[in-house]
């Protein structure tokens, strides 16, 4: 398999500074939903069976989510979580990544990661026309469902861009929107040390951590996150686990 062009790398990068900057700087006024209030509305009597062995209300967990994939390191890293047997949700994208992987993505329904959307192009969804949301939406949606035989419920907009038009559609589509908690910025550095440091020192429970597969020095850093964060207590459960026995409700937006 061949790398990644250095012009997407380059587009990739400057898009996930981009989106640190938008969704995380404090100053946007998006409604978001936690996993704990998602768990609470589910109710007191609510069981654990039907979502896997981990209950999130009485455990402390913690999310890995991977953006912008599959890539070239896809394989390696699904190596990786197999040999750890902790799951992930990735948030994949269409041109030039589903359409150029089949096989990974479908290894990674094959083995229990949640695969969701990132949309087709990564186009900011909030500077487009309403059909051409839906076109970014659906085209992912139906390729993932005919990789794996499951249509995506979870999608994650570009640059953690979204507003009530995208929502509109998001709900139409039956999709919820998933931010994050934590950021490496793995965009920004190749040091897979200070990855991993970045990712520590900003992970709590109910946590939901941004990777880029797509960077070199993403999936090195994966073993030791995963080693450090089991040895503080976390488990791992995908994004649809944290919410349980709750479910992400479409249209709404979850961090």
């Amino acid at each position: 398999m061949t790398k990644t062009g250095t012009g997407l790398r380059v587009a990739a990068a400057l898009a996930a500074a981009a989106a640190l900057t938008s969704a995380l700087s404090g100053c946007t006024k998006l409604e978001t939903t936690s996993p704990s209030s998602v768990r609470g509305a589910a109710g007191a009597q609510s069981r654990a069976a039907g979502f896997g062995t981990v209950d999130c209300r009485h455990t402390k967990c913690i999310a890995l989510t991977f953006d912008a994939g599959p890539s070239e390191n896809s394989a390696r890293l699904l190596d990786i979580l197999k040999e750890k047997q902790v799951p992930a949700t990735f948030f994949l994208l269409g041109r030039r990544h589903l359409d150029t992987y089949p096989e990974l993505v479908r290894r990674m329904a094959d083995e229990g990661h949640e695969v969701a959307s990132h949309t087709w192009t990564h186009r900011i969804l909030t500077d487009a026309r309403p059909d051409e949301i839906r076109e970014e939406l659906e085209r992912p949606n139906k390729e993932i469902e005919r990789l794996t035989g499951k249509r995506p419920t979870l999608m994650r907009p570009p640059q953690g861009r979204t507003d009530d038009t995208v929502q509109a559609i998001c709900r139409e589509l039956g999709l919820a929107e998933v931010l994050w908690s934590v950021t490496a910025k793995d965009y920004r550095t190749d040091d897979s040390d200070l990855i991993t440091e970045r990712v520590l020192d900003q992970s709590s429970r109910d946590g939901i951590i941004l990777l880029h597969d797509i960077y070199d020095g993403t999936v090195p850093a994966v073993p030791g996150i995963i080693d450090a964060l089991k040895a503080r207590g976390y488990v791992f459960v995908t994004v649809p686990q944290l919410l349980a026995p709750g479910t992400a409700e479409p249209g709404k937006v979850y961090r």
